[in-house]
């Protein structure tokens, strides 16, 4: 590495893209690398620019504004579980933000020393690492390790063993599909661009992306790390992003004092093509039950006007889930990655609806740990089927496993293990005096 670019290694560059639940538990690993003494700079969309910055980070800008993108077109949602429209959508999107990459990415990569990227944008982060002769690694928020033990989540619903060289067949049919969705934005702009050789028709998967260094921000209580992953990615927990101290507004917290616990209902990111009668079953469902319903309406998938509907349901737009799951017995969502660790961490049993993605995975491994009944089509949601759902989350069964698998979550050091298996990876200059513990390796048996 040049000495001009020595003096700046403790400065690291995150790309990530997405929605909330991408960017935050990105902006939480940020902030752990810069309590450890590093400079951290965050590249992603501009809409969350306040996030990245009110956290104490740099924030450099990257066009790929989902937000915009998915409350433009919300019918998007409904195709979100079919993996071919979701592919051909994606591929025609990035292409359109990819045209910008190069400049913003060269500007964010000023006097770094390491380059983190996450999900879709790991294969910019990866190119600039060649252009710039950068050190890079991959932050993951989902398994998607080659294995015979662990089938890919987006071709396996969970419920039946794959044998072990189905998996592996699987694992290859994704990451082609993975490429198919990326080669117009990577080999058709950014790496022309960066004067960089093409990917072959197969893509980076199968070689360079196999021997990069992988920290997995999932909790191992949660998934347990496969045997038969390699050294080179490990799972280092959940990255927390926790808001300044919260406290209801005053609606609201008279709305809790008045009766039980209510559960959550929120889809966060997601948005709908039928909002009112979405927001109808999820009513229906709950004078049904009986429970009572704090309702957040998020980017769109349900809607209704902030403050008390009725005795039983409350409306609000938003609210950190770290400050308001406490308050919860259990809480209905899509599945995201991150609201299913919030949930997780709060010790509270979910109901998931999955939109798309990773999300039947995940509600697939809540249900397994007893934490969550089956997840719930969302297309066909019926009031009856929702309502039955509310009542097994309050089964004591249920409410004690949420509770022992919150504690075991709330009790990891995950910031503390992704620092430790960058100083084995060599990828950080340590700048503290302590003596670094090599990284604990958790395995699925």
């Amino acid at each position: 590495m040049p000495e001009s670019q020595q003096a700046h290694t403790k400065l690291i560059v995150i790309f990530t893209i997405g929605t909330q639940g991408d960017v935050r538990p990105c902006v939480a690993l940020g902030q752990g690398l810069h309590r450890a003494g590093y400079l951290v700079r965050i590249a992603t969309s501009s809409n969350f620019a306040e996030l990245v910055r009110s956290a104490g980070l740099e924030f450099s800008p990257l066009t790929a504004d989902f937000q915009a993108m998915l409350e433009a077109d919300v019918t998007i949602a409904d195709q979100g579980l079919n993996l071919r429209a979701m592919a051909r959508i994606f591929r025609e999107r990035y292409a359109i933000w990819a045209t910008n990459w190069v400049e913003e990415g060269l500007s964010a990569c000023e006097g770094a020393g390491l380059l983190i990227g996450v999900s879709n944008s790991i294969m910019l982060a990866k190119a600039l690492s060649e252009a710039l002769g950068i050190p890079f690694a991959i932050a993951r928020l989902q398994p998607l390790t080659l294995s015979r033990i662990l089938p890919p989540i987006m071709l396996s619903s969970g419920r039946r063993k794959m044998p072990g060289v189905l998996s592996l067949g699987a694992h290859y049919l994704i990451f082609k599909l993975l490429w198919d969705v990326m080669r117009p934005a990577i080999n058709e702009i950014v790496r022309p661009q960066l004067r960089l050789p093409l990917y072959q028709w197969y893509g980076p998967y199968f070689r360079e992306l196999h021997t990069a260094k992988i920290i997995n921000g999932f909790s191992s209580h949660v998934l347990p790390r496969p045997l038969d992953w390699p050294d080179s990615s490990q799972v280092t927990g959940y990255w927390f992003l926790d808001q300044p101290t919260w406290d209801p507004p005053k609606a609201l917290s008279q709305f809790l004092a008045a009766g039980s616990k209510p559960i959550y209902v929120g889809f966060g990111s997601m948005v709908s093509s039928n909002t009112a009668a979405f927001t109808q079953t999820v009513l229906d469902a709950f004078k049904k039950s009986g429970q009572r319903a704090v309702l957040a309406t998020g980017w769109g998938a349900l809607n209704g006007d902030e403050g008390p509907h009725d005795e039983q349901i409350f409306f609000l737009r938003h609210a950190p889930h770290d400050g308001l799951f406490p308050l919860m017995s259990a809480a209905v969502h899509h599945g995201g990655a991150g609201t299913t660790a919030a949930a997780v961490r709060a010790g509270i049993p979910s109901v998931i609806v999955p939109f798309f993605g990773d999300q039947p995975f995940w509600a697939h491994r809540l249900n397994r740990l007893g934490v969550a009944p089956l997840a719930l089509e969302r297309k066909n949601l019926t009031p009856d089927a929702l309502a039955f759902a509310l009542t097994t989350t309050q089964q004591a069964s249920m409410l004690q496993a949420a509770a022992t698998l919150g504690q075991a979550v709330r009790a990891e050091d995950s910031i503390g293990e992704a620092l430790r298996c960058l100083y084995a990876w060599n990828l950080l200059p340590k700048i503290s005096s302590e003596a670094v513990v090599q990284p604990r390796i958790k395995n699925m048996a």
